[in-house]
């Protein structure tokens, strides 16, 4: 062979090899139709959800609407709380902890925790000539590179394809169905729901069904809900009947799934669902499916494709994972890992671009934020409701929002925070005698924010504080003033309910919450009889210290409220410093009753190393060494969104290696629920969604967000490039994170060293960057010429033009 053609040879390979490898990290994919539920494949648009199960004689698209929720306008604050307040500090100041925490049990409560996210029902596509034994060749997928779930088969010499997308454009659920042979295709189409009052007609050419909401803790249904069905076909005819749609001897088909409810805002239920589900229909259904799946790419791309994630493999490992069903991947991934090597790169970078394609496919500019399962529920009454559960959660669902290059699809978010701002006024008022506004651990769509689920875990009126924590993240990300001044008076109002809440500790003199506790856990332990309802815990002075700090510098960034800055000085001056304990841990309350041997799977007092920077390696050390005692003593295993959690925390910790023990940690397969006993390290079920168990989305997103604070770190202040790199990821290519200050960064490193960075200004502002003390860095422009920069200890700083792009790479 010729030089030359050996050369285009090994380019080919290569080529070929770098194709296999996006497509792993791409695509999830199975030689089998789902069973149940967590093996189906999740779709979504923000508005619409569905779980693709890619049966062949019967198919199933069960469906969620991202409004559909039981209950209706209601509150669930108990204002018999604030006449007991006074007693309940007496008692746990007086060491009467048991005693305060069954008085708020009797006086807090109102006896409604919060109304269920609920299913619509299925989607049942009954195929009457399937016949099993003749079926070859079955795959089904989901590519997230393009948000297309595609099922096909071979049966008796003829290809069959059905393809899956939830319409960004027009918010609907589509399907195409093909048959290699004209006239092949035959099926009907029929609503299967588990609501009470679930009916179903024909109407107008479309398979249309309607239900009521559902009566949840003596709150009466408010919403009602519309589905609508409609087929289009090339050859063949069709029959409406008032329970099912039939095609038969089509060659194609395309059906569009559309649904809405009566849902306006949580005091609005004045909608129209027929309207609004006839109105997103009829704009969808006069589209082919070639321009429909067009657009849908469009709008896709260009959320997706900003960021990209490349962990290069061996040719091996490449071959090894392009024959394995995505669940096997994952299987073999804990069989084989060990903390120097990766068995399967690829699926690393699969799952980090899986948490970004739910965020994009849960939570939509003008919708819902993404709840504890996201968008994809399959029960009437889920676990804990599906709702917002604001003491770790729901926060966690948006830590990748920003860093990963996604900041408008924390829209959702943002509004519920306003909107928990204006009905935590009276929470705050009715309850505690405050000014400002509260919220406690749990929400819904009808934005409640009084106390729920007993006093061990629910008396902590801190959620709707930390969410505003995401307000000054954004605002960090992008500049956005406007924004800022929008975001300020919500930020003031939680500032505003501490300054008239907290209280003098009789002993230590400074101010703290009381009552509240530290999240889900007590001094003596979850389950052990003990109470944990205390003064002060760390995470609550965390919280309160940042969004006092975030509103002064709002303030000061706004140039207003100068006496109001003023006395937000003075009230930061009065909080508790950390401390740390005789174990060398950071303490998770006042008092150093931390146990060495508890594995709690909440880390709350370690908030401030992460998401928090108020504990760093260069502003408080101390603090910082005694948050790594704390995670060992907690140990690594946990609950899948746990997990996620510890990753980042010690990539916050630099320690890349550990971080990477967590990795391997959350890639144990869980089959199923039922098997949970038979394996009790099972974390990803086979459709990758994170397993507390059971299901909760936020483990995906803490996964996606885990894996960039790897890669990039920003929160101190300067430019961190891969601070947290572990050795079983030598050589790789990130591109498209940001980081604070308004910079997008790309990285490439090789043999656990960095290559070329490049790092694009946004908003023009000076770009300061840590350079490692066993590191030389040069800065060239984008013409490679060498920038001027000055040098203050281990950072570099030089100026920058909005839309400047730089060239980071080690000195020669």
């Amino acid at each position: 062979m010729r030089t030359k053609d050996f050369a285009i040879l090994l380019i080919c390979i290569s080529f070929s090899q770098l194709l296999s490898a996006q497509d792993d990290a791409l695509t999830l994919r199975y030689s089998r139709p789902a069973a149940i539920w967590t093996d189906a494949l999740p779709v979504g648009n923000g508005r619409m959800g569905a779980m693709v199960y890619g049966g062949v004689a019967v198919d199933e698209i069960q469906l969620n609407e991202a409004t559909f929720w039981a209950g209706g306008p209601h509150r669930n604050d108990n204002p018999a709380a604030l006449e007991a307040l006074p007693e309940v500090r007496r008692l746990v100041f007086d060491g009467k902890n048991m005693e305060a925490q069954q008085l708020i049990n009797r006086k807090f409560l109102s006896g409604r925790n919060g109304m269920p996210f609920c299913t619509l029902g299925s989607l049942l596509i009954e195929r009457p000539k399937a016949d099993a034994t003749e079926i070859r060749d079955y795959h089904r997928c989901l590519n997230i590179g393009d948000a297309v779930a595609t099922t096909e088969w071979t049966e008796a010499g003829t290809d069959y394809r059905t393809e899956v997308i939830a319409s960004l454009p027009t918010g609907v659920i589509a399907l195409h169905l093909t048959a290699s042979k004209p006239h092949s295709l035959t099926f009907c189409l029929r609503f299967n729901s588990p609501l009470p009052t679930f009916t179903t007609t024909g109407e107008n050419n479309r398979l249309v069904s309607r239900a009521e909401g559902m009566e949840h803790e003596g709150v009466s249904a408010a919403l009602n809900m519309e589905m609508q069905v409609e087929a289009r076909q090339r050859d063949g005819k069709q029959v409406l009947t008032d329970s099912t749609l039939t095609i038969t001897d089509a060659t194609e088909a395309t059906i569009y799934i559309a649904a809405a409810t009566n849902f306006v805002s949580y005091n609005d239920v004045s909608a129209s669902a027929h309207a609004r589900t006839e109105e997103m229909l009829d704009v969808a259904a006069r589209q082919s499916w070639k321009k429909l799946l067009r657009k849908h790419r469009e709008m896709y791309h260009r959320y997706f494709d900003r960021v990209s994630l490349r962990l290069d493999g061996t040719a091996q490992q490449i071959a090894n994972s392009k024959s394995l069903d995505t669940d096997l991947r994952v299987k073999r991934f804990a069989e084989h890992a060990d903390s120097l090597t990766c068995a399967d790169p690829g699926l690393l970078s699969l799952l980090f671009n899986y948490g970004r394609y739910l965020l994009i496919s849960s939570s939509q500019p003008g919708g819902q934020a993404a709840n504890l399962q996201g968008l994809w529920n399959k029960d009437t009454k889920p676990i804990w409701d599906s709702k917002y559960t604001i003491n770790i959660n729901t926060q966690m669902n948006y830590w990748p929002a920003e860093v990963c290059n996604l900041s408008e699809l924390a829209e959702p978010l943002f509004r519920l925070i306003r909107d928990i701002s204006q009905t935590g006024q009276q929470t705050a008022r009715d309850m505690y005698g405050a000014q400002g506004w509260c919220a406690h651990h749990n929400t819904d769509i009808w934005r409640t924010t009084g106390m729920v689920d007993g006093a061990f875990w629910g008396a902590w009126p801190n959620g709707g504080a930390w969410l505003t924590t995401h307000l000054w993240e954004h605002y960090q990300f992008t500049g956005d003033r406007t924004f800022l001044a929008e975001a300020y008076p919500i930020m003031r109002g939680a500032v505003d309910f501490y300054r008239s809440f907290m209280v003098p500790h009789p002993q230590y003199g400074w101010l703290v919450t009381c009552p509240s506790v530290s999240p889900e856990h007590g001094p003596g332990g979850e389950f052990s009889g003990s109470a944990s309802v205390v003064a002060g815990p760390t995470m609550d002075t965390e919280i309160v210290r940042d969004v006092a700090t975030q509103t002064l510098l709002a303030a000061q960034q706004l140039g207003v409220d100068n006496d109001y800055q003023d006395s937000l000085r003075l009230f930061l001056n009065q909080l508790p410093p950390l401390h740390i304990g005789q174990y060398g841990q950071l303490q998770e309350w006042l008092e150093d009753a931390d146990n060495p041997d508890d594995h709690h799977r909440h880390v709350s007092h370690l908030y401030g190393l992460y998401p928090s920077a108020q504990i760093s390696a260069s502003h408080t050390p101390e603090a910082w060494k005694a948050c790594r005692v704390t995670l060992n003593q907690r140990g690594d295993e946990a609950t899948g969104w746990s997990i996620g959690w510890k990753l980042n925390l010690w990539a916050r910790l630099l320690d890349g290696n550990h971080a990477y023990k967590l990795v391997r940690s959350l890639m144990h397969l869980l089959p199923s629920d039922e098997q949970r006993n038979d394996n009790p390290e099972g974390r990803l079920y086979p459709n990758l969604f994170d397993a507390h168990p059971p299901f909760q989305i936020d483990g995906n997103f803490g996964f996606t967000a885990g894996i960039a604070e790897m890669l990039l770190q920003s929160h101190e202040g300067y430019i961190r490039l891969l601070p947290a790199l572990p050795t079983a990821l030598p050589s790789g290519c990130v591109k498209g994170l940001r980081a604070r200050g308004g910079f997008e960064v790309d990285i490439e490193w090789s043999e656990g060293k960095l290559v070329r960075a490049s790092i694009r200004s946004n908003l023009g502002r000076e770009c300061r960057l840590y350079v490692p003390r066993n590191q030389a860095l040069r800065v060239l422009d984008a013409k490679g010429r060498p920038v001027g920069i000055t040098q203050e200890n281990d950072i570099i700083c030089f100026r920058s033009k909005p839309s400047q792009c730089f060239i980071i790479q080690p000195q020669p």
